[in-house]
């Protein structure tokens, strides 16, 4: 006979379940089962089963639900196990071997278990452990604060047996396994510290630093929203022990040497292995020179000596060599399913490294280095997977490594500021937490000093002004730099001699095959002209194709005729084209949310007031207001890719933006887009 309390509320003999009846009275069991061999008041019982105003007949309905739990255990033959319900005046009191109950042995199992002195024996007794989980825990039973107080309980120890064997496989350098552990887990627990930042160094150290530093910034993020609180102490620390680039573990270690050398929580000494100690005075900063692939392989580069000799103890001779340091690698992975946009590549090539792409020195009014490319272009168009693409395509060319920032300049919320983003690249940059000055002046200016001599790729995406990138531009002529966003970002050019590269719709061949990439070219190929149908009808802007695509994969009887016949309905056209929290019309609402009040209100007067086209004249006879301040009005609105002027005076909204600016204009979506 067992008792099971983590998951369904229930009672087994061999294969049978027995029948208990309806909730409270499952309920009456389970509190009895939480208090095993303890006398439970009938004054508890009834507290726990009616959150208000228990019936005066309570103590009756108690005694019923006792009486047929007695019976029922007694027809199971309840003796032969050991098992006996009681009634001690007037409480009542469950008496059976504690084993008998799952999260009796659930908790046994849990104590036994030692990760950092015995991690062999830790997995299997942990594995044990959580195999006697069913569901959530107490699931069955009355809705009401102690249940809950309960439950929450259990599934604490859970997650904290769930953390035990990711670090027990941790200190067994199987870290693959770690993360197999605690990704479910930090998916239903999002605002979890502890347990995100285990999860983000098992990434780390399995060559998948990308996926690790976006969980940080997910977390963040809803840390921000949905607490109004700032990431504490474990997740910083393990932010910044991933971001100091410290070599990640290229195999599983053995279990000794683990037992002996690995951190609980997957960290190394980040000066572990490093060559050269930094130097007193002002060079205390300086990072170890960097270069030499990741781990995971994303980059090409060859490493490049260290600067200084190695340390040795005492007793050991140097070493012949000192094993290069990775340089910091923070671009995300390469974007899926990318192709087409040769030319802009090309551009961005020739722009960005013109001695590579010419063969000789760079052509005149081009620096040959450390400059900087910008990318601009309409919400949707690609600019962030253009820029992550070519990165990785010429991870050769930037030994010492690349740096990547979100600046969320149009992502809802609130723009990152620069200091914040100067600390991460120093940490990256190896400068110890201590050692960053608080200024942001002289944190910008040792972060130029550091990079100076370096050939480094900084990628600066989604920036929405240009007093946001100057104080991460890092100057050094080795140092090239690219920046994205949906501005135009005048000043920048203006002030620093800024390349920029319009970054356009893609065309209907290049639509169609991305299409084809995207659900395979059979599917495409059974409706070609569906297919570009669905391009026009997208506006040719990979982010509206892909949430297209999300739309068929989810459909696979779905011909591409039936998308696009649904598409040509204006009214649900928005709404197809999204995805969960990625699609056209939330990408547009962060762009019209940093519109001023006024410029919204001209948008929305476009969108409801003609069809594609716009003179200054035609907009102000719309609006009712000065042809002055509507030209000064549609400049702004094309600065930022909402418009676009084709011509002199001559301006032109996308279907897609012309269908939300509608959509905003009234109703409680609507205000929340303007």
């Amino acid at each position: 006979m067992h008792f099971c309390l983590l998951g369904t509320v229930a009672v087994t003999t061999g294969t049978e379940e027995l029948a208990l009846g309806p909730v409270k009275r499952r309920s009456v069991l389970a509190m009895l089962l939480l208090r095993p061999n303890s006398a439970v008041p009938v004054e508890q019982l009834i507290s726990c089963l009616w959150e208000e105003e228990p019936p005066a007949h309570a103590r009756t309905v108690i005694q019923g639900h006792v009486s047929r739990l007695r019976a029922t255990l007694a027809e199971a033959g309840a003796d032969a196990h050991g098992v006996e319900l009681t009634t001690h005046g007037s409480a009542y009191q469950l008496r059976l071997p504690e084993q008998l109950v799952d999260a009796q042995r659930f908790s046994e199992l849990l104590y036994r278990a030692r990760p950092e002195a015995a991690p062999d024996e830790a997995v299997g007794l942990l594995r044990q452990a959580l195999d006697l989980w069913r569901g959530p825990a107490l699931t069955g039973t009355v809705a009401s604060p102690p249940f809950a107080a309960a439950a929450h309980a259990l599934e604490e120890r859970r997650l904290a047996a769930v953390e035990a064997l990711a670090r027990a496989h941790g200190m067994l350098g199987q870290y693959e396994k770690a993360a197999d552990v605690l990704h479910p887990a930090a998916v239903a627990n999002p605002l979890r510290e502890g347990l995100i930042a285990d999860l983000m160094l098992a990434l780390y150290r399995i060559g998948r630093q990308s996926d690790a530093i976006a969980w940080y910034h997910r977390t963040r993020q809803l840390l921000a929203d949905d607490l109004g609180v700032d990431p504490g102490e474990r997740l910083r620390a393990a932010y910044e022990e991933i971001l100091r680039a410290a070599p990640a573990a290229a195999a599983p270690r053995a279990a000794g040497t683990a037992a002996r050398n690995a951190h609980p929580e997957f960290t190394e000494s980040p000066d572990r292995g490093r060559p050269g100690a930094p130097a007193q005075g002002p060079a205390h900063a300086q990072a170890p020179v960097q270069g030499g692939p990741q781990a995971h392989g994303e980059t090409h580069g060859q490493g490049r000596p260290a600067a200084g000799p190695p340390q040795a103890a005492p007793h050991q001779a140097a070493p012949q060599a000192a094993a290069p340091v990775p340089g910091p690698q923070l671009l995300p992975r390469p974007p899926a399913g990318f192709l087409g946009r040769d030319r802009e590549l090309a551009v961005l090539t020739r722009l960005t490294l013109p001695a590579a792409e010419s063969g000789g020195p760079a052509p005149a009014g081009l620096l040959p280095e450390g400059g900087v490319t910008l990318v601009t272009g309409p919400a949707g168009v690609g600019k962030t997977g253009l820029a992550v693409h070519w990165g990785h395509a010429h991870a050769d060319a930037f030994p010492d490594g690349r740096l990547f920032a979100d600046l969320r300049g149009f992502s809802g919320g609130e723009e990152v500021d620069p200091a914040e983003v100067l600390r991460e690249f120093l940490l990256a940059l190896g400068t110890p937490a201590d050692r960053i000055p608080p200024s942001p002046e002289a944190a910008g200016a040792l972060y130029r000093s550091l990079v100076a001599d370096r050939r480094l790729l900084v990628v600066l995406d989604n920036a929405r002004s240009s007093a946001q990138v100057r104080p991460l531009l890092p100057g050094g002529p080795r140092c090239a730099t690219l920046v994205t966003s949906r501005s135009r970002l005048d000043g920048l050019i203006a002030t620093d001699a800024v390349r920029p590269v319009r970054l356009h719709a893609l065309g209907p061949e290049d639509g169609v095959a991305l299409l084809g990439a995207l659900l395979g070219p059979d599917r495409v190929a059974e409706d070609p002209e569906a297919a570009h149908e669905l391009v026009a009808l997208c506006d040719g802007l990979p982010l509206a194709l892909r949430a297209a695509s999300a739309q068929l994969l989810a459909r696979p009887r779905w011909r591409l005729a039936r998308l696009a016949t649904a598409l040509r309905d204006e009214r649900r056209r928005l709404t197809l084209l999204s995805a969960e929290d990625a699609g056209v019309a939330a990408a547009l609402r962060n762009s019209v949310t940093r519109l001023s009040a006024d410029d919204a209100r001209l948008l929305r007067t476009l969108g409801t007031g003609f069809a594609r086209e716009v003179n200054t004249a035609e907009a102000a006879a719309l609006a009712g207001a000065d042809p002055e301040l509507i030209q000064d009005g549609l400049e702004r609105l094309a600065e930022v890719h909402l418009l676009d002027e084709e011509a002199t005076n001559r301006y032109v909204m996308s279907d897609l933006v012309k269908l939300f600016a509608q959509d905003s204009g009234d109703g409680k979506d609507r205000q929340e887009g303007r």
